[in-house]
């Protein structure tokens, strides 16, 4: 396993336990894609064929070699200019609008760990795992624009991943510009292929979507500025037959958190091309003589087991490899969340009294969250003002942060960095702070602007801002939100205005980095509207994610089952809402409810005093649930037991990775009169072995309960959800 160049066949091969993906160096000096796909030991360079295609142009270096053309061999890196009329993943402007490059072989190195990117979220590994891992770096270069590009990658052989990155490094006289950068391209010389991606909207995000990659370009992406509720930065491409648990099967994440664009085509011969990177539309970066443009990096992967294995080799890495700090592997607290049980309208004694009915059910922690700072009664003011509102706190923010510790709570605060208010005292003072055109009304979200955070001086005196606040008290938790697009992309500090989006972006990380660096205990769960920017990115800096405004516990099975393709449990923060629910009016069992929500961090969004007596001691028996079993939750093997989309119930289990215990749930979605029973099927359970259901005592073999399922209960009322903890038994 590991990274190999053989140097008489002039091919690269990087082999992970599982898959190998293979390039060559080509006597021209370009480097051309071969093959990924399952392990293999042998060379695939007698898949390139050579035939004289028309309209296919060929290079200058081959003289009148009319076989060999840009525009039909799969490629490592296609640029425009190269004579490749398919989909470039790579596109250089000159000062004089030329657009052009003609990259060559210069030279690699391969070196043992994992390279790191300046400034970005990128897969990390431990100090006592750097040994398993590898990096390749190839450098190509135009020499007539003396433009070096480096290739990055890196390889997990364990975990069947490989990274993918590029940096661009003028070493000539006069600026670039980078029009188009997308890190990762796959061609495949062979076969058909579905995508599937995962689109959405605000309040239903992440819904599965299946196609035929043909022969028309498919694209999506966000030109939002941030990954977006519209599209996830995640696609998976799949053999036709390909199921959870048959078939082969490629990943492709990005790790970053702004706009992206992922296309996809058949080209006119049959290879497949496959692209995901950064957002074209507003993209044009100045590269001046002497810099250096380091991209955000893609991660992949690979299964011949179908969906499943796929989807546990990202679950791994994410929560080993991309979050990290106190909390990436630690239980998190049950939290109760003011939001949707008091809006905007909070102040002292309603707050308290959440506090102490929160201590009664068992949670661990209050959440404040929209309104309990500048003038905040609405959405239409205060945001960038980040001082506590003393009139509805009824003292010092402290003094309330020691009241709710007192009763035996932990306490967290929502928190809004990157937005401000024309209604607020930072807007008065700064408005050129904000990003807008001169000359022009700017168009508002949510009656709001974005700050414009690729500007040191705004980042500065937000994080002050901030600190300030967090240093006034025993602050354990902070939920980071983003509610809205970015549209009037303009910032008056900036030399090109094509620079501003992607240098936000860094300006947020930056801001974040220095945030989990200053206050390591503290745990941040990252929001944007809810799914907004649910993306590998974030979780570099927050292991969590509220994973969507809408807790509707039906709606959230769609929403859950398309997140878990790309990201673990241990990433999705769900919560008990009250019912009927704030965002569907649909009515739903408490029961329902709390096992909809044990799918992540657990906590509850509503009015507790509204709860019954019975409710309640549900919600304490349901806290006491997620506790014992939080651990296989939140580090378990997760495995999708049916398609909400198309099934009358959607199951889903945790196993051990030992196999010794499962935890599987199901929520009933539709109900007829005299209906057929359904059966759920687990997954994962170790074959030849008996397992102890925990509440009933019933004895089942483990192949019988995965080949044949168990029959859910029939009963009466709508949307009844089940949960049944399985242990397995010595032989």
């Amino acid at each position: 396993m590991g990274i190999l160049f053989d140097e008489g066949k002039q091919t690269f091969s990087i082999s992970t336990k599982c898959s190998t993906y293979q390039f060559m160096l080509d006597p021209h000096g370009f480097l051309l894609h071969l093959y990924y796909g399952k392990r293999i030991s042998g060379n695939a360079g007698y898949l390139l064929k050579y035939l004289d295609r028309g309209f296919s142009g060929n290079p200058a270096c081959v003289v009148n070699d009319r076989t060999f053309s840009m525009d039909v061999l799969p490629q490592e890196l296609p640029a425009w200019g190269s004579g490749d009329f398919r989909s470039p993943a790579f596109v250089v402007e000159k000062e004089d609008g030329t657009r052009s490059v003609d990259l060559r072989y210069v030279t690699h190195t391969i070196r043992t760990g994992k390279y790191g990117l300046p400034g970005l979220p990128a897969v990390y590994v431990n100090e006592d795992d750097t040994a398993e891992s590898e990096t390749l770096e190839i450098v190509l270069k135009d020499s007539v624009l003396s433009l070096e590009v480096h290739l990055l990658y890196g390889v997990l052989p364990e975990l069947d991943v490989i990274t993918r990155a590029i940096q661009v490094r003028n070493k000539g006289a006069e600026t670039v510009y980078l029009d188009k950068l997308l890190p990762a391209s796959l061609d495949f010389i062979t076969g058909e292929y579905d995508l599937l991606t995962f689109h959405g909207r605000h309040t239903m995000e992440r819904l599965v979507q299946r196609m035929t990659i043909g022969y028309s370009e498919e694209r999506i992406g966000s030109r939002r500025g941030a990954s977006s509720h519209q599209h996830n930065p995640m696609l998976v491409i799949a053999e036709k037959e390909t199921t959870d648990t048959f078939g082969d099967c490629y990943a492709m994440q990005f790790v970053y958190s702004g706009g992206f664009q992922a296309e996809a085509l058949k080209d006119q011969f049959g290879t497949t091309r496959v692209q995901i990177g950064l957002q074209e539309e507003g993209f044009h970066y100045p590269v001046a003589t002497g810099e250096t443009f380091t991209s955000p990096e893609v991660i992949l992967s690979f299964s011949r087991d179908g969906f499943d294995k796929l989807s546990h080799n990202l679950h791994d890495l994410i929560r080993d490899h991309i979050c990290r700090g106190k909390f990436k592997n630690r239980p998190r607290p049950v939290l109760v969340n003011s939001w949707e049980g008091s809006l905007w309208n909070i102040d002292k004694n309603s707050l308290l009294s959440l506090a102490r009915e929160a201590k009664g059910i068992g949670a661990d922690m209050l959440v404040v969250d929209d309104g309990w700072f500048g003038n905040r009664d609405d959405d239409n003011s205060s945001l960038g003002d980040w001082y506590a509102n003393e009139k509805k706190l009824g003292g010092t923010l402290g003094s309330l942060i020691e009241e709710v510790n007192r009763i035996g709570l932990k306490y967290g605060l929502w928190f809004e960095p990157e937005m401000i208010s024309e209604q607020s005292r930072l807007y008065e003072m700064h408005p050129d702070w904000a990003l807008q055109i001169p000359g022009r009304v700017p168009i508002r979200g949510r009656n709001q602007l974005v700050l414009d955070f690729s500007r040191k001086e705004v980042r500065d005196y937000i994080y002050d801002a901030i600190c300030a606040i967090l240093d006034s008290g025993n602050i354990e938790y902070i939920k980071w939100d983003y509610n809205r697009s970015i549209f009037d992309v303009y910032s008056e500090a900036a030399d090109h205005q094509g620079r501003v989006l992607y240098d936000y972006m860094l300006g947020v990380y930056e801001f974040l980095e220095n945030l989990t660096n200053q206050y390591p205990d503290v745990l941040i769960e990252g929001c944007s509207g809810g799914g907004g920017r649910y993306d590998a990115g974030m979780l570099y800096y927050t292991p969590q994610i509220w994973t969507s405004d809408n807790t509707d516990p039906i709606d959230r099975m769609l929403i859950q089952y398309g997140t878990s393709f790309g990201y673990p449990a241990s990433t999705l923060a769900a919560h008990v809402s009250k019912s009927p629910n704030e965002q569907t009016g649909r009515v739903t069992p408490i029961s329902t409810r709390g096992i909809a929500a044990m799918y992540g961090s657990f906590g509850y969004e509503l009015d507790l005093a509204l709860l019954t007596e019975e409710e309640k001691q549900e919600a304490r028996e349901q806290i006491a649930t997620y506790h014992r079993y939080e651990d296989l939750i939140l580090s378990g093997d997760y495995y999708r037991l049916s398609d909400p989309a198309k099934d009358a119930f959607c199951g889903w289990s945790f196993v051990a990775k030992d196999g010794t215990e499962a935890l599987v749930s199901a929520v009933i979605l539709r109900l007829c009169s005299n209906d057929e029973i359904f059966y759920v099927k687990p997954k994962g359970l170790k074959s030849g072995c008996i397992y102890m259901e925990e509440e009933t005592g019933d004895c089942y073999d483990a192949d019988l309960l995965m080949s044949a399922g168990l029959p859910l209960p029939k009963e009466a009322g709508e949307h009844r959800a089940y949960q049944f903890h399985f242990i397995l038994q010595p032989e």
